[in-house]
């Protein structure tokens, strides 16, 4: 099927053409036809990356009247770089259209700029809300005689709290308005605005409401949670090529890991909250550019994320909800590129696991982290490569060549390819000659897994146990600490935060019990008083946290 065929105009299929654009996508093929009419309000359900901006931006541009000095169409976003982004594609797109003005207005720019650009009476405007809602107080926006309203990645924008926004501006446009609203997922937020706002629409569906496209592979690599960053190096290490994205929870471990990477040879950046957006904006920058290869990320920092040749998804931490894994393994596998999405857990996780692929129907692969042997076989492959498809410039390094084939006159041709093989390849080999066997032993467990009729059952077998580590009876401590699962923590944050502090190794902790708004660990008793000086007052993912001993009663009694 081609553009032509879904009806769009000589203009817009030239452009798509220029753009190399051979055939349309699957949400394109469905939405376009649909909103060309201009008659119907719209939901498409679509995973990012999919070619979305096309299939609303195509038939926006087409329905605009080109002699109306007016805003008749308004594409609401989440995100600066997700405008931004929109709006270069829409320009595009109407490359051989004329008199069409198209303007993006966003937090971080200069306001005055926009006002300006806003009375130049655009005809479309991309927004992000919080900027939006600003220009209407000042009434540097007139949304009065807006035609069509496009929500993109509606639950992302839900997600960041702009609901109470988006109501406002909906309610600034006339009754008359068509609303086409897309979405990866459809929360019930977004079902919310849908049956608030929308009337009867026209529903477009590709892939499951969850599932992620099709062109993702799911990995699970299984390790003890000390071994965690050794097997994402690994991980790294394996993948010569790699573009990649990395997701923590917290900004405190996204700016920690960044910084370990960074110490460890490897290009990275920290995205995270505590970035202005000066710094925000570098960051983007390098890693499109493609001098940084790696990105450290929270999940609130990486929304609107729009990068198409993402090879790489590792989720260093598992995410919270199904909603935000899609999300995160969305920013991959774009625009029908393969890509890969790769989870790092340990035995206690795999009921995660198992809930992802129940609830968004995908399957995850329980592979092996590589070992050193096959790394160093990846990496000298990627080099023999990288020297084989190498472009020679003769004329930029014959002044040079005398003197170097001078120095290495005295060495045979097959010692010489050893020796410039070495010479990049001695790293990776001194780092993983004898490197040990990382892997937890859980892939029978994890094959094996019950497929209970009961499914309260079920989720009791897969339901993980608090740490329970005995110490023996009268030679433990136990304390109270004041962070519990309403701060996001594990089992295993706590023991970081026990060693960490006091220097004591993990074999003298003991028992630790999460609960909602605190928790206890026990430690042997000769580690007692220099675990309760350390750890008061001491911050955990930014929090002060108090550590109070708990008096025992003699068993005896």
């Amino acid at each position: 099927m081609s553009f032509k065929l879904l009806g769009l105009g000589d203009e817009l299929v030239r452009a798509t053409e220029s753009l190399g654009f051979q055939s349309p996508m699957p949400i394109q093929q469905k939405a376009i036809p649909v909103l060309l009419s201009g008659e119907k309000d719209f939901v498409g359900l679509a995973q990012t990356g999919t070619g979305k901006t096309g299939a609303f931006g195509l038939p926006l541009l087409q329905l605009i009247d080109t002699n109306k000095f007016n805003t008749q169409g308004i594409v609401i976003c989440p995100t600066r770089e997700l405008c931004l982004q929109i709006t270069g594609d829409l320009k595009q797109f109407a490359g051989y259209m004329n008199k069409i003005k198209i303007v993006a207005i966003y937090g971080g720019a200069g306001i005055s700029t926009q006002i300006k650009q806003l009375k130049s009476k655009p005809q479309i405007i991309v927004a992000t809300p919080g900027r939006l809602i600003d220009m209407l107080n000042r009434k540097a926006a007139d949304l009065s005689k807006v035609s069509y309203t496009i929500l993109d990645e509606a639950d992302e924008m839900l997600n960041m709290g702009f609901k109470e926004d988006i109501d406002n501006i909906l309610k600034k446009m006339p009754d008359h308005r068509k609303i086409w609203l897309f979405s990866a997922t459809m929360p019930r937020g977004v079902a919310a605005v849908a049956r608030d706002y929308l009337t009867d629409p026209v529903e477009v569906l590709v892939g499951g409401k969850r599932q992620g496209p099709k062109n993702i592979k799911h990995i699970c690599h299984t390790i003890q949670q000390k071994n965690k960053y050794p097997g994402l190096k690994r991980i790294i290490d394996f993948s010569p090529d790699i573009l990649g994205l990395i997701f923590c929870r917290t900004r405190k471990d996204t700016q920690a890991l960044a910084e370990l990477l960074m110490q460890d040879g490897y290009q990275t950046e920290a995205l995270h909250g505590d970035l202005s957006q000066a710094q925000r904006d570098s960051v983007m920058r390098k890693f499109r550019r493609g001098s940084v290869r790696l990105l450290v990320a929270t999940d609130v920092a990486a929304r609107g994320l729009d990068v198409d040749d993402i090879t790489h998804v590792v989720h260093y931490n598992l995410p919270d909800g199904v909603e935000i894994y899609t999300h995160r393994s969305g920013r991959t596998g774009r625009v029908g590129k393969a890509g890969l999405s790769i989870a790092l857990v340990n035995s206690k996780e795999i009921h995660s696991i198992r809930m992802l692929e129940k609830r968004l129907n995908i399957c995850f692969e329980f592979n092996k982290v590589p070992d050193g042997k096959a790394i160093c076989e990846k990496q000298l492959s990627g080099l023999v490569e990288k020297i084989v498809h190498t472009d020679v410039n003769q004329a930029e390094i014959e002044a040079y060549l005398p003197a170097v084939c001078g120095a290495l006159e005295s060495f045979d041709k097959e010692e010489l390819i050893k020796r410039f093989i070495a010479a990049e390849f001695n790293r990776f080999s001194q780092n993983y000659h004898n490197a040990d066997d990382i892997n937890a032993n859980t892939e029978t467990r994890a094959k094996s897994m019950p497929e209970s009729k009961n499914r309260h059952e079920a989720r009791a077998k897969t339901r993980p146990a608090k740490r329970k580590k005995r110490l023996g009876s009268g030679k433990n401590q136990r304390f109270f600490i004041n962070v519990g699962r309403l701060d996001k923590i594990n089992e295993g944050a706590i023991v970081r935060l026990i060693c960490d502090k006091s220097g004591i190794g993990s074999g003298m902790v003991g028992e630790i019990s999460l609960n909602r708004e605190f928790s206890f660990f026990e430690v042997e008793k000769q580690a007692a008083g220099k675990v309760h000086n350390s750890l008061n007052n001491a911050k955990l993912d930014g929090r002060i946290v108090q550590v109070h001993k708990v008096i025992q009663k003699n068993a005896a009694h």
